[in-house]
Parts: structure tokens; sequence; C-alpha cells
């Protein structure tokens, strides 16, 4: 396929440079390399199936799969018979990145369960496919720089292994901290009830919902204490406390001292 000429050519020609597209295939689709190729290759199923073999794998690849293959592997794949695959790809020189990066296996699919991830990696090499096709001035780096953030949320992944609804439930205190957020909210996004979530989420974080939430603010209020000359009233409402007393309570129990007390050692620390 004229396509995939393109690719080998740019693999072997310019060993360091990023190819990516955002292809959506029949079932009359494949590609088939017998010896391989020098790069890596990562996709991301948006819809439809498509599949992968190798001498040592043979996957499916579906809805919200992530898939990457190794570099030098014989491989074939393609659209699943009866199906269109719509699919985000991209072949990259993996030498760069530190190897727990890159999985050891020759081939490996990953099913991304979680919402925001989903969103989040879709982006990332969607990001991707435009810097390949604009080709301004460090496109490659960008389009390095995106890949290495989507390898790094794999590896967190692979490192934490949270249940999924426990990491939506992360991903929404963060995204919403300031707002007035309920366990019955959050339970409800996640499809749980209010009493399972909290104990799923303390089991796997050995921490409750609602100590998350507070410290997440306080996290937040310790930087504008350190870094703007708002007041501690004023910082305590923006982060999302509506209650003074309780703001102190809260600051003193993650950094052991009063808000004033840390706005002033911060300023004399930096004389």
């Amino acid at each position: 396929m004229p396509s995939d000429q393109l690719i080998i050519e740019y693999s072997l020609t310019e060993r360091e440079t990023v190819i990516a597209g955002h292809f959506q295939e029949s079932d009359n689709y494949f590609t088939k390399r017998d010896i391989g190729i020098r790069d890596w290759l990562i996709t991301y199923t948006i819809d439809g199936s498509g599949y992968f073999h190798t001498p040592e794998h043979e996957i499916i690849c579906r809805k919200q799969d992530i898939t990457l293959l190794k570099s030098d592997v014989s491989h074939q794949y393609g659209t699943v018979k009866g199906e269109q695959w719509n699919f985000v790809w991209a072949h990259f020189d993996a030498s760069t990145l530190a190897s727990r990066l890159v999985p050891d296996t020759s081939l490996v699919n990953i099913s991304i369960d979680n919402e925001t991830l989903q969103r989040r990696i879709k982006q990332s090499l969607l990001k991707v496919v435009f810097d390949f096709r604009e080709q301004h001035d460090f496109w490659n780096e960008l389009c390095m720089q995106s890949i290495h953030e989507v390898l790094l949320l794999l590896a967190r992944k692979r490192k934490q292994k949270f249940d999924s609804r426990v990491e939506e439930t992360l991903h929404r205190l963060a995204q919403d901290f300031r707002q007035s957020i309920s366990i019955e909210q959050l339970a409800t996004a996640v499809n749980l009830s209010p009493s399972r979530l909290s104990h799923l989420f303390k089991q796997s974080t050995n921490k409750s919902i609602i100590d998350t939430l507070n410290q997440m603010r306080i996290r937040e209020a310790a930087l504008l204490l350190e870094h703007t000359d708002r007041n501690a009233a004023e910082i305590a409402y923006e982060v999302g406390f509506h209650n003074y007393n309780h703001f102190i309570n809260q600051f003193h129990k993650w950094y052991g001292t009063s808000p004033s007390q840390y706005k002033k050692s911060k300023r004399e620390n930096k004389l």
C-alpha cells in the first residue's frame, strides 16, 4: 500500500523521525512486514476492531485499546473481517526513552477503561498526528513529547493497578476540587453506590475521599500562600472551603502549622 511504503521509507532513512496518521479502514486493509520494522508502533483504537499477529502473539484490539508493537518483529495487522477500524497510529524510535516505559514483550494490548485516561491518551496521540502533518519548527520533538506522555501514563497505570473507578474518582477530584463535590455525585459518575465507592477508594489509596479532596485543596492553598499576596481567607474560599475555621484546621492537619505561619516562614526563607 502507498501509505505503508511511505512509512517504511521514512523508517529506514530517518530513524528518529516520528510518522503518524489517523486511519478509518474497511476489512480489506492490512499491513504485513516479514522482517518487521526498525521503529516501534503505537496504535489507539477509536472505534471498530483491528488485529495484530506476530510469531508469538495474536490479539484483537477494540475500542479504547492501545497497542504497542516492538521494533524488528515480524508482524501483520489489519481490520477484523466484517468490521471497520478507526485508529490513530504512530511509528517512533524508542532508543532515547527509558526502558521502563516500553514493554518487554514484542506485542502488548492494553484496554483503557478509565474515561479520563481515554480522553487524555486520545488527545495526546491526535496531537502527534497534527504535529506530523503540520511539520512546523520542532514538530518531531513535540511528537515525541506527546508519545512520551502516553507511555508515562501507561507506565503509571501498570504500576498503580487501581480499580478504574478509583482512578476516575481521583481524576474528577483533581479536576473539580474547588467545587462542592459529594460522594453521591462521584458514585453516580462511576456507577457505584456511595458506600461501595467509599470502601473501594479507602482500600486502594489508604485515604478517604474527603481526606483526599481536602489534601488537594490544602496543597493548592499552600502554593497560593507562598507565591501570591492574597490573604488566607481569600485563598480558603478560592480552593473550595466555605468555612474559614475548617480551612485552618485542615491546613494544620496537613502542614502542622497555621496558614499565616506557613506564609511567614516561606517569605522569610526567600530573604
